[in-house]
Order: structure tokens, then sequence, then C-alpha cells
């Protein structure tokens, strides 16, 4: 059995879409998980009552599943990490993360802001022994298998030697999580010497070479989608969160952007109609494996919970 606590008040949606995704995703788990939903007692239990009683009647029956715990304070994405861990005590995402610290939940889902999540995890569940800071590490998809790219967001700035642990949080994942034998390491950088990049990734890359891992060396951004580089596939990704949520997010436009252009042009001309027919199986297939929101949500390696 798992409680996962989930941030009912993080999100551009919030409470709705939250409260819509618990009942959602309760229609999928095994009967024995519940769900936690933590943020204003009031908007939660009107956002489910609503819902219940129109749209999602089918799943009054998940209602028992579903515990609502109180967290008066909200969290806005503007707001800054060590404003919400000093002020707002009591809001959804502190509340929700102590709950797992004290064993109450299994788990803490947030869509809300990044930046006090993972500075609010620090704090209340505390890092693994030798690190310095949690990476958030998103399964990207590509042409071969998907790849782990870390960190993709939570961390602006790094140092080379973090770099060199986001690479080891990323090797245990696609071990652990995506089954890869000898996870293969690549450093995102603007060219494949290792003498290409700004100061921290060229020092990350020497540090790299001496980790014990294995380090195919720099890899370029046309590498992602390929899911290889010349030197062979790649299963991790390493870079600092700025450029790490920059490719993420040009990936996730990309991918619209060219399905969107196929689909215009396919139903264009007299033939249009057969046209469509006859490549609609192929395009859903290459649409699926390219899909970024099949992917869902990305752990905040690192944390201690």
């Amino acid at each position: 059995m798992a409680r996962i606590a989930l941030d009912a008040m993080g999100g551009d949606f919030a409470p709705r879409a939250t409260v819509a995704g618990a009942l959602l995703a309760l229609g999928e788990l095994d009967s024995a998980h519940t769900i936690q939903l933590v943020g204003r007692n009031t908007d939660i239990v009107e956002q489910l009552d609503d819902l219940l009683s129109g749209e999602m009647s089918g799943c009054a029956g998940h209602r028992s599943r579903i515990q609502i715990v109180d967290a008066p304070d909200v969290v806005e994405m503007t707001d800054k990490p060590g404003a919400v861990i000093r002020g707002k005590t009591k809001s959804s995402m502190l509340v929700g993360l102590k709950l797992q610290a004290d064993g109450d939940s299994d788990a803490f889902v947030s869509a809300g802001n990044t930046g006090a999540q993972m500075a609010a995890s620090m704090v209340v569940l505390r890092l693994h022994s030798g690190l310095d800071r949690p990476a958030i590490a998103t399964v990207f998809p590509t042409a071969r298998k998907p790849i782990v790219v870390l960190d993709s967001g939570a961390n602006v700035d790094c140092a080379p030697t973090e770099l060199t642990q986001f690479a080891r949080l990323g090797v245990v994942y696609a071990e652990d999580i995506l089954g890869r034998r000898n996870p293969a390491v690549g450093l995102l950088s603007i060219g494949e010497e290792p003498e290409k990049g700004n100061a921290a990734v060229k020092e990350a890359h020497q540090l790299l070479q001496s980790a014990g891992l294995n380090f195919l060396g720099n890899v370029e951004g046309r590498d992602l989608p390929a899911g290889a580089c010349d030197r062979g596939s790649i299963d991790v990704v390493v870079c600092d969160g700025f450029v790490g949520n920059v490719v993420i997010k040009f990936f996730e436009g990309l991918t619209s952007y060219i399905f969107r252009s196929l689909r215009t042009d396919l139903q264009q001309g007299p033939m249009a109609p057969l046209a469509l027919l006859a490549l609609k199986p192929g395009f859903d297939r290459m649409k699926h494996r390219f899909d970024y929101e099949r992917y869902g949500g990305a752990p905040l390696r690192g944390a201690s919970g």
C-alpha cells in the first residue's frame, strides 16, 4: 500500500486540476493505494463535491481513498524559496513534505514552484550523504530508447562537482528504473572535444573521466533526439538546470510543431483523405513515441524521500 501526498494547491490550474488528477489516478492505481490531498480544506472539498456531482461522477467510488490534509498557506510561482521556508510553514508544499518525513506518507507530488520544492526538500527531507544539491531527472524520448536528462530545472548554476554528482544520480536511476546495465553518461556541451564548453563543463569533464563511470565524454544537443553519439548509445545526459530546462521545453515545443505541421500538410490537396488514411498508423506510432506527455512528472533525485 502506498500513501501519496499531492500538493493540491500547486500548479497553474490548481486546485481543480490536481483534484481531478487525483481521482483519475485512483482509477488506475491498485485499490490499496490512497491519495492525501494537501491544501486548503474548503477549496479541496468544494472541487471534490463539484467534480463528483458532475463531470467525474463515475469516480465517486474513489472518494473513500482520499484523505484531505489541511494546509492554509499557498506557495505562489513567484515566491522565493527562502521566503517559503521561513514564512509559509503551513503551505501545502511544506506540510506535504513533512508528512513523508514523519512517516505518514510514502511519496510527495507537486506541480508547483520548483525552486521552493527543491529548497523545502533539502530542509525537510535532507539529502543523501555525499550530495550538495538534488537534481530533477527527466526521462527524454529518443529515436532509440529513453534517456535520463539531469538537471532539468532545479539548479540554474552548478559547480563541476555537482555535475559529477548528477551523473551518479542519473546512473543509479538508469540502472534501477530503466534497467540499463553500465549506463553510458554524456556531458552536454557545445562540442565533443574536452576543451569545449564553459569553465564548469570543462572541469566537470575532467572529474567525470576519473569518476569510475561509463563516461562517453561531451555530447551535443543534436545527440539527444538520436539517443546516441558517434561513441555509442547514451543513457544519461548531464547539464545544469538552466540548460536542461531550455532543452526540455524546446523539445516539447518542437515536437508539437512538427506533428501539427505534418497533419496540416496531409489535410491539403485533393488526395488528402486517402493520404491521411494511409499514413495514420505510422503517424500515430511516431507521435506516441515522441509524446513527452506520456512521461509524466520528473523525480527530484538526491533527496532522502
